[in-house]
């Protein structure tokens, strides 16, 4: 996978951009607040999933502006295909996205198209920050593979919130339980078949990252990640299974009619996909408890570069690499690790001081003012 051209106009600060990018490494240089990071926030969009900034669609459009526009050429294994995506401000829901020229309804349609892997600061952070980050890149990691499961997730959390507003009226007296069997057969359904596909890739995962570990750390140290779920006690008996439809969902069913009283009484659904975690371990002491800030971050990389070795093995195609100003935040060792890894793949890096790295082919861009020379 290779990005081969981006342009971007309105997009953040970003004007009239028109770049040909190196198939091997970009370097996006420049101070803070250029614009190397909202030309990456661009790539990312086009690959169909939201803004990593958590951005809203009226912060993308320019200040002063009313509309943006990007379109990202790329190549696969296959052939040379075009992004084109645009929105105004005056109609944001109405967005305007075409592959090779073929209109699409919603950026979702774009799964799978242009494959990237984005690592920012905020990744740092990963072994040692909250669930919800860990479910989030676990559910971004198999959307990639299975491009339907994203719309699984939306689906279930959007009947979680329904659920959880019937406890709370079933709480205050305002309705019984009647229809709780409702919502709980559709989330047990949707929650069987998650926690399938996360354990499954948790497996991928466990197996490329020990690996990667043991090398980052000279073979001292061994690296664990498994799945916790809050419903299946048994995870290895998930091994192989692929009957989410029937006993799976049948367990995850039980599960919540079990932990109804004590739902009710706290206004949300206790046990589901939503509260499950990905438990990483050095030599077999929790790193979230013990690990040392270096191995947090070693711990952040690996799981990053492996998520990039499983859908570039998957797909029979490495992705392109973004590097969000991440290289700044590492020492030198992990800095050449991290280079020595992705070698194999386009790579586009922001930074505030190219001086710092060290290569012998590849284009360098220096950003000002939403510019790029």
């Amino acid at each position: 996978m290779k990005i081969t051209a981006i342009r971007a106009d309105g997009f953040r600060n970003l004007k009239n951009v028109d770049i040909a990018l190196h198939p091997k490494l970009n370097i996006l240089c420049g101070s803070n607040a250029q614009g190397k990071t909202n030309l990456l926030e661009a790539l990312w969009l086009c690959t169909g999933e939201r803004s990593f900034r958590g951005a809203k669609d009226r912060e993308l459009i320019a200040a002063d502006g009313k509309k943006l526009c990007i379109s990202a050429e790329f190549e696969d294994n296959r052939r040379v295909q075009v992004i084109e995506y645009s929105f105004s401000r005056s109609d944001m829901r109405n967005k305007k996205l075409t592959l090779n020229g073929v209109p699409l309804k919603t950026p979702s349609e774009l799964f799978g198209k242009l494959r990237c892997v984005i690592f920012t600061p905020e990744d740092l952070s990963l072994s040692k920050g909250s669930p919800d980050n860990r479910r989030s890149f676990a559910d971004q990691s198999v959307s990639q593979l299975k491009l339907s499961y994203r719309n699984v997730v939306d689906k279930y959390k959007r009947i979680l919130e329904q659920r959880n507003l019937q406890l709370k009226l079933i709480a205050s007296g305002r309705s019984d339980d009647s229809m709780l069997d409702i919502w709980d057969t559709q989330l047990s359904q949707m929650g069987a078949y998650i926690t399938m596909l996360r354990y499954n890739y948790c497996k991928k995962l466990n197996t490329a990252a020990a690996a990667l570990y043991d090398e980052i750390s000279s073979g001292s140290e061994k690296l664990e990640i498994v799945y916790s779920s809050t419903v299946y006690k048994k995870l290895d008996e998930l091994d192989g299974r692929t009957d989410y439809k029937g006993e799976l969902s049948e367990e995850y069913f039980k599960k919540l009619k079990e932990s109804r009283s004590d739902d009710i009484r706290a206004g949300f659904t206790i046990h589901g996909i939503h509260r499950d975690d990905l438990l990483c371990s050095i030599n077999g002491m929790s790193a979230k408890e013990y690990a040392s800030q270096g191995q947090h971050r070693s711990i952040a990389l690996i799981m990053k570069l492996s998520q990039a070795y499983i859908l570039g093995e998957e797909m029979s195609d490495p992705p392109c690499i973004l590097l969000d100003d991440v290289l700044s935040e590492l020492d030198p060792a992990r800095q050449s690790f991290v280079m020595n890894k992705i070698k194999g793949m386009q790579v586009i890096i922001t930074c505030c001081d190219s001086s710092a790295l060290t290569y012998t082919e590849g284009k360098l861009f220096e950003v000002s003012a939403g510019s790029f020379t």
